[in-house]
């Protein structure tokens, strides 16, 4: 063995500190890994081989000792040129420790190795800017919601959590109960305007606490928030809270949890509103109102929970088939089968249970909210 060879079984890579790596990911027929600069924002995409060599380079191991665990998990051993090409592609995007310094001289990786991804976690950065139609509210958007999990952490804890679920699921079993009631509640409403602009601020007002939710959750399981703004298409303004590293987060189930939060979080908003309607002594006209004001409430968080994009719904569904573009693949594989394309085939057999579940579970989806809206809809013209 030359010395350059020597020296170079010898390096010990190291990611810089702030690269994440995400799980195994269904992509279209391919199994995908993430990676992401936390600094840049930037992302790209690479496969199970090159995940299981990235994800060993600790500073600890050497390339001979990573490559002697690829060799027993592979069956093959990497050639110095192809370590070259891999630490180039890493040098060159700046994920290692040191990368100006350490990082032995080679050839560039050849294209298609680490092919750019998008950026998964959430919706894209909006250009900010009051005539952009967006702007932050705060300027350290993880320092904020840092001091709100310490404000309201506890409540996350099953001790607090569970009693809070159990009277979230009570709530919505009697809006279930007396849902013929709450539909003409909800029409009256919108013919007193004084009314109506009590319950819409209300409303505005829980979407705000939805957004905050995703963040303190996030946080709660070690995430990030990178943003906190307000964002605009006249007249509607909604508030944002951008998790940074959504897709990394330790574990699946930490990611469904965050995309759940905010959900939940409009449903225990309106426990206190629940109360008021169910025993205290109102007016016709505030009763009312306030049982619109379930009805709605109600209806906005099962909204966010159908699993179509950008939908906490869809992130929830895309977990649970370990999937990124869990959309766009599934009408990809699905014209193939309609088409009778042999390409279909060539899916392995967790992509194309996933892609059938969730186009059929999307049909099936569409048909309930139809169902819905015509029952609601037959109820009130008949009342």
């Amino acid at each position: 063995m030359s010395a350059a060879a020597d020296a170079l079984a010898e390096y010990r890579p190291a990611l810089r500190p702030r690269v994440l790596l995400s799980d195994a990911l269904l992509d279209g027929a391919a199994t995908v890994h993430l990676i992401k600069d936390t600094d840049s924002g930037s992302s790209f995409r690479v496969g199970p081989k090159e995940h299981f060599l990235i994800a060993r380079m600790d500073g600890e191991r050497s390339l001979r000792e990573i490559g002697e665990e690829y060799a027993r998990e592979y069956g093959r051993r990497l050639d110095g040129a192809r370590w070259q090409q891999i630490l180039r592609m890493l040098g060159t995007r700046g994920l290692l420790a040191g990368a100006d310094a350490r990082t032995p001289a080679g050839p560039a990786a050849p294209a298609g190795s680490a092919a750019p991804a998008t950026r998964p976690a959430g919706p894209a950065e909006p250009a900010r800017g009051v005539l952009r139609g967006s702007v932050r509210l705060v300027a350290d958007a993880d320092a904020t919601t840092a001091r709100l999990h310490r404000a309201v952490g506890f409540l996350l804890a099953p001790g607090w959590l569970v009693p809070l679920l159990v009277l979230v699921v009570a709530m919505e079993v009697v809006v279930a109960l007396h849902v013929g009631e709450l539909l003409v509640d909800a029409r009256e409403l919108f013919t007193n305007p004084v009314l109506l602009t009590g319950a819409a601020t209300l409303l505005w007002f829980s979407t705000a606490l939805h957004e905050l939710a995703h963040g303190v959750v996030a946080r709660h399981h070690g995430g990030t928030v990178a943003e906190i703004g307000l964002r605009w298409r006249l007249p509607v303004v909604i508030m944002y809270c951008t998790v940074g590293n959504y897709l990394y987060l330790g574990s699946r189930w930490q990611r469904i949890h965050t995309a759940l939060a905010g959900a939940v979080m409009n449903l225990l908003f309106l426990l206190p509103f629940c109360a008021l309607w169910m025993s205290a002594p109102l007016d016709p006209a505030t009763h009312d109102a306030l049982g619109a004001l379930l009805l709605l409430g109600s209806a906005q968080a099962i909204a966010m929970l159908v699993p179509f994009p950008p939908l906490d719904g869809y992130r929830i569904v895309s977990q649970l088939c370990g999937a990124t573009g869990l959309a766009a693949s599934t009408g990809t594989y699905l014209r193939l089968v309609a088409r009778r394309d042999p390409a279909a085939a060539d899916y392995p057999r967790r992509a194309r249970t996933a892609y059938l579940g969730y186009g059929l579970g999307s049909v099936l989806v569409l048909v309930l909210i139809l169902a819905a809206v015509v029952a609601a809809a037959h109820h009130l013209l008949t009342v």
